[in-house]
């Protein structure tokens, strides 16, 4: 250009300038229209969300935005295998219900007692839910809890009846009807009891599957646009520093929110709720046989149960030692250059393709008429069945929003706008932003609310010069932070129908647990995270690429 423009006239070089600037904000505002219409229709879902997920394969390449082949390649990037790889291990541990004989024999171990029983229930839901769905895991735990409830309430019906045989008695010798102050508090208690039993499990569901990467769609979000937007990031966010940052902080998080569901349901009465120095109950001891009973009903563990477990196991060690940052991890020793090309994905669907060819029962060497191999520990039918496609869609349609962000320019337009933030402490800009985003994710789609404000976020680290993972972490973190409303997430939906509870009751409790969220987030990403991911430096991968 620098040569061709001074051999035009004046006018015709301002004309071909502002021809020139027009265009490209014009791919700016192309991309922009589509995304502002994605996020109408994911927020008021006037179709469904997978459907709208589709919508950059049709729209950006008749507008000019990007070619149809780069925007169908974001649709099953290596995120999505991960997330593929993922799901299917976690079908099969559903599958041979794995997931509740790991439940009851945690419950049967921790004990009845009403505090334990409660903080049992959260420890097993978010533990569960780091590896297989929120959603399957709630509404596994729901029936466990109704059952143990009901039991409950059937004995205390049985010692009701009892004590007024009793007062009848008393009526018959004494001619006076004695009083009951007990029955309507114990009622109330009864109900504030179970209000707390249920809410739990939905809430532990939510912060279980921050801990992993594959736990929930946020988290893969992330993964995947910190690939796209930062193509040469080292790997910084993987499953093992992933754990190492999240994992504490939904600890924390678990604790605090037992301690407010405690007080607020229950009251901190140490000696009536831990049972200090007292023996069970009727109560508790109904309580624990209905978990003995469902644990007799699974019988002793079964040969395919065990290679689940087996394979379950193997994944997540192939996870973290992949690349675990301290030493050299088994990609780069057993592998040339396989740091750089074995990411998480590779050790996901090697482990799927296993459940499909290890047989479900033993091999028969001895009975000739019988098969050798039995039927495999997966069939493709019940993956099929069971596997969220919704969600990979959702996840793929996101991908295709960020890529196209970055090459149009509009990160680099919606950066720039964003330059005056540069004067406000990172600190403050982080909680700021989690606030939002667990308000917005109360009433919107948890992956598409960190579809939506990730590559603005990004953006806007951009522009002030502040790490990426600074603002993004908490972002993704409070996008699974909805607590508040039954329609903000399926485990608050599956909790909600049960009838134990009122929208009020959970829009009480959920503002406290949004703020224990974004105190926690805000926490972690100001100590341990800070050295875990450099985050007081602006990292080169992130300066290159926006200067690309």
């Amino acid at each position: 250009c620098e040569t061709c423009l001074p051999q035009l006239p004046r006018s015709n070089c301002t004309l071909f300038l502002c021809l020139n600037v027009s265009s490209i904000m014009l791919q700016e505002a192309k991309c922009a229209y589509i995304i502002i219409i994605m996020a109408v229709y994911w927020c008021t879902e006037v179709i469904p969300l997978a459907v709208t997920s589709l919508m950059p394969v049709v729209f950006f390449p008749l507008l000019g935005v990007q070619s149809s082949k780069s925007v169908c390649l974001q649709y099953l990037n290596d995120t999505n295998m991960l997330f593929v790889g993922g799901l299917i291990v976690a079908i099969s541990v559903e599958q041979w219900n794995l997931h509740k004989r790991i439940a009851l024999r945690v419950l049967l171990i921790l004990g009845v007692k009403p505090a334990l029983l409660m903080l049992g229930f959260m420890i097993v839901t978010a533990f569960l839910s780091m590896w297989i769905s929120n959603t399957a895991t709630t509404a596994m735990m729901v029936p466990i809890v109704q059952a143990v409830l009901d039991q409950m309430d059937n004995t205390e019906y049985d010692v009701t009846m009892m004590e007024q045989l009793c007062s009848l008695c008393l009526v018959i010798s004494n001619g006076q009807v004695p009083d009951d102050p007990r029955s309507s508090e114990e009622k109330k208690m009864r109900k504030r009891i179970c209000k707390g039993m249920t809410l739990c499990v939905c809430y532990a569901a939510s912060i279980g599957g921050t801990a992993t990467l594959t736990g929930t769609g946020p988290n893969m979000v992330l993964k995947g646009q910190m690939n796209q937007l930062y193509p040469n990031n080292n790997d910084i966010v993987n499953f093992a520093s992933w754990f190492g940052f999240a994992f504490p902080n939904m600890i924390l998080m678990l604790i605090l929110a037992w301690l407010w569901l405690q007080c607020s349901f229950m009251g901190l009465n140490f000696k009536k709720s831990w049972g200090c120095g007292t023996e069970r109950t009727a109560k508790e001891k109904a309580a624990y046989n209905v978990l003995k009973a469902e644990m007799k009903k699974l019988g002793p563990i079964s040969y395919a149960e065990f290679n689940v477990l087996l394979m379950f196991v193997l994944l997540v060690l192939l996870w973290f030692s992949r690349h675990p940052g301290f030493v050299k991890g088994w990609a780069t020793r057993l592998f040339p250059e396989g740091e750089k090309y074995i990411t998480d994905s590779a050790p996901a669907v090697f482990i799927a393709l296993l459940l499909f060819i290890l047989p479900a029962n033993k091999p028969k060497f001895i009975d000739i008429k019988k098969p050798f191999l039995s039927a495999p520990l997966l069939d493709w039918n019940v993956v099929q069945r069971k596997m969220p496609w919704s969600i990979v869609l959702l996840l793929g349609g996101g991908f295709a929003l960020a890529d196209a962000s970055a090459n149009s320019g509009l990160s680099a337009w919606l950066g720039h706008q964003m330059t005056p933030l540069g004067s406000i402490p990172p600190w403050a800009i982080a909680t700021v932003l989690s606030l939002i985003i667990a308000v917005f994710t109360e009433c919107t789609s948890n992956v598409a609310t960190a579809t939506l404000f990730l590559p603005v976020f990004s953006s806007m680290a951009a522009s002030v010069k502040i790490h990426p993972l600074y603002v993004m972490l908490p972002g993704t973190l409070s996008a699974s932070f909805a607590f508040m409303l039954p329609v903000a997430t399926p485990p608050n939906a599956i909790v909600f129908s049960y009838g134990h509870i009122r929208v009020l009751d959970m829009v009480r409790s959920g503002i406290v647990m949004n703020i224990i969220g974004v105190f926690c987030v805000t926490l972690a990403i100001n100590t341990w995270g800070r050295p875990m991911f450099e985050l007081d430096t602006f990292p080169t991968w992130a300066n290159s690429t926006t200067n690309q």
